[in-house]
């Protein structure tokens, strides 16, 4: 299920120069802000939870999502080169999951490390604020990368509806329509956040079961139809 050649031509494609530094951006940013709060305030735990919830989990991680999700395989099929790689004795569903694999490595990489680095910076890990959301991090990673693997598969549109969804449905119709949270990769997350907390520092509209439930359905059915996409993908082209 795991192609080291499809993945090696992943990672390049992803950690070019110019992606490389629009993945960047954000972490450093994070990084910098976390500097001047600590700065400003001093260690304080409620302070941690806004900064790592509101900017950490609600803005960076999501972006990344898209920008390494789309990227995976967004502009191979946008610019043909994808019919090299389906010409090879390859499964498609093989392509996906190790494009999701690569998509999934680096988004954690750019989102969780710097939030656990942000994190430390901001409490020392008071209330396990850091690692709690780390976790959050690495959780939504995968969902995250999954949808927008999906959706460059389905669309060259894909970073724009990727974005749309990341930044107006989560972050605009999430904070106004309490229905929407339930439908939401950040709240699913969020349940995990406050597992390993253990408090009301971070708080969640899921439950963890819920939570737990639908970001393991949303992967795997992402993860499939993607699949499938790439299929038919392959069939138009034959015909």
């Amino acid at each position: 299920m795991y192609d080291p050649t499809v993945a090696r031509l992943t990672y390049r494609a992803l950690l070019g120069r110019r992606r490389a530094l629009v993945l960047g951006a954000l972490p450093l940013l994070l990084i910098v802000i976390s500097v001047a709060v600590r700065l400003l305030t001093g260690a304080d735990d409620q302070v941690a939870a806004d900064v790592l919830g509101g900017f950490a989990l609600a803005t960076m991680v999501p972006i990344i999502g898209v920008i390494a999700g789309t990227g995976a395989i967004g502009p191979e099929i946008d610019d043909g080169s994808v019919v090299y790689l389906l010409s090879k004795p390859l499964k498609r569903p093989t392509i996906i999951f190790t494009k999701l694999i690569v998509a999934i490595a680096v988004t954690m990489v750019f989102s969780a490390l710097p939030t656990l680095i942000a994190g430390l910076i901001l409490n020392g890990n008071g209330q396990q604020v850091a690692v709690a959301y780390t976790v959050a991090a690495l959780v939504a990673s995968i969902a995250y990368s999954a949808l927008f693997l999906l959706l460059g598969t389905v669309s060259r549109h894909a970073v724009v509806f990727g974005l749309v969804y990341a930044l107006v449905w989560e972050a605009l119709f999430g904070s106004l329509v309490s229905g929407a949270r339930t439908l939401s990769v950040q709240q699913w997350s969020l349940a995990v956040a406050h597992k390993v907390v253990g408090s009301n520092l971070i708080t969640s509209d899921v439950g963890l079961p819920a939570a737990t439930a639908l970001l393991i359905v949303v992967t795997v059915a992402a993860t499939w139809y993607a699949g499938r996409r790439l299929r038919a993908l392959t069939l138009a082209g034959e015909e």
